[in-house]
């Protein structure tokens, strides 16, 4: 019989407030370590905390964009647990009163398919610091900066069945919290990771025993770690074993996976409401004018794309998905005034780069505006598509403007039809037997046989005649010869 995985999603976006849920600490990313925790974060005596109204806005901007029930109550409770870098000894967060409740998040997969994930809840809660092991001999350092740092925990339900779902939802919550403007989205900073409870059961049967493998930072990562992990399964369940309720670690760069510990239930962390925060009541003026306010979702963003573009639906998909590609896209395209060219341009060349060294296209070494130079550049006959990759090439190392470095390395294409049709002459002069054989062929054969004549004018043109052209003049003059 086959086996079923069923996996669940716990994703943690850290908000991108100025300061802290509860301090006046700074947020930014980069300090030196524990230069932003004040005693407020860690819970010095005497200290209370003071809740971060603009965290409550971005949750509820999560809750309204799927569709989710907005608590008008929602309270703060303290979960209790020892670890090295949660120095007060407990968490503040919600659990019974949540503020933000069901909803739902569509996805569409590669082939087509379409399917609506549940959201369970979504909470405030505050972030712990970090435990740094490098470079400490042995011990490990804790860094306490991020203690604090707002998040909005999304949990979903049991609804997703594989690791191309997992990864379609994932990516679809980076869209919505990006295009928000909630989350910067930053996974290798952390600003997002993903917790993954899997487990497999006969279709048909009970929910199996479940693992949760923690802090996943990447796309790539969670689709790796979630075949691992059900391969293990069924493993350990076919040769008679057990499958434990754990909380497990996956290492990306090794692949490998390990247990970190027994997984604690509810009741483990003692949760009881915290008596420094009062719960916060919401009224229904407050929660519209928040919604009257968002802007544009990635579902209204990939119908626009389609329609103001002429894009085709997975074009419009890939494009729109990402809120920082989209802003990207219509930057390029304002400028190069060639749409299908730029699209390709961007899911083709560019983002195989970013793909090949793990970066983002927020920070791609080539702007939207050096990819639209090189593009019009393209579209006006100035440098071929051979001579593109290389010009995309100099500006990806910082080597300037597309304008430049055409300059500079002497690119520009030979569109000059008497130079080419001089080149052409002199191929064809020095190329008797291939003219024999193409004059004998079979008319069907004759297209195949043009590659020599065109790859001698190019290289006689040290590649830049125009392509075009040399397929037109060369054509021309051999029916001639027939």
């Amino acid at each position: 019989m086959e086996w079923e995985t069923v996996i669940g999603l716990e994703v943690h976006a850290q908000l991108a407030t100025k300061s802290k849920i509860f301090s006046g600490s700074s947020t930014a990313f980069g300090a030196e370590p524990n230069t932003q925790a004040s005693g407020l974060d860690l819970a010095m005596p005497g200290t209370l905390p003071v809740p971060n109204e603009q965290a409550y806005r971005y949750a509820i901007m999560f809750g309204l964009a799927i569709d989710a029930e907005i608590a008008k109550t929602s309270v703060f409770e303290r979960k209790n647990y020892f670890y090295p870098d949660l120095p007060k000894a407990y968490q503040t967060t919600q659990l019974e009163r949540p503020i933000v409740g069901a909803g739902h998040v569509d996805i569409e997969l590669a082939n087509g398919t379409k399917k609506s994930i549940r959201i369970h809840h979504a909470h405030l809660e505050e972030d712990a610091g970090k435990s740094l092991h490098e470079d400490f001999h042995g011990m490990s350092g804790i860094d306490l900066n991020r203690a604090g740092t707002p998040l909005v925990e999304i949990v979903s339900e049991p609804d997703i069945r594989n690791a191309e779902e997992a990864v379609a939802f994932a990516k679809k919550l980076h869209s919505i919290v990006t295009s928000l403007g909630i989350c910067d989205g930053e996974m290798s900073q952390g600003s997002m990771r993903f917790d993954v409870n899997i487990s497999v059961r006969r279709p048909g049967e009970a929910f199996g025993t479940r693992t949760e493998t923690k802090n996943l930072n990447s796309f790539r990562f969670m689709e790796d770690c979630i075949a691992l992990e059900v391969e293990r399964q069924i493993d350990l369940i076919e040769d008679g074993g057990k499958v434990i309720q754990e909380t497990r670690l996956y290492n990306g760069e090794t692949k490998q996976a390990r247990s970190m510990r027994s997984k604690e239930e509810a009741n483990d962390y003692r949760y009881f409401p915290c008596p420094d925060l009062l719960p916060v009541v919401l009224d229904d003026d407050y929660i519209e004018s928040i919604r009257q306010n968002l802007p544009e979702l990635p579902d209204a963003r990939h119908d626009r794309f389609m329609e103001q573009y002429g894009l085709s639906s997975y074009d419009a998909n890939i494009l729109s998905g990402d809120a920082n590609m989209a802003q990207y896209f219509e930057t390029a395209t304002k400028v190069s005034g060639d749409t299908k060219l730029t699209a390709n341009w961007i899911m083709g060349e560019l983002s195989a780069r970013l793909n090949a060294e793990d970066q983002s296209i927020k920070h791609s070494p080539v702007n939207a505006e050096q990819l639209a130079g090189m593009i019009t550049r393209l579209v006006d006959g100035t440098i071929s598509s051979k001579m593109a990759k290389q010009v995309f090439e100099a500006m990806w190392n910082g080597e300037g403007a597309a304008d430049e470095i055409i300059e500079a390395k002497g690119l520009k294409q030979v569109s000059d039809s008497g130079a080419i049709e001089a080149m052409v002459d002199e191929v064809i002069a020095n190329s008797d037997k291939q003219i024999d054989n193409y004059r004998n062929a079979d008319e069907s054969k004759r297209p195949k046989m043009l590659g020599y004549f065109v790859g001698q004018i190019m290289k006689a043109s040290k590649g830049q005649a125009n392509p075009q052209q040399v397929n037109e003049i060369l054509l021309k003059k051999l029916n001639e010869l027939i």
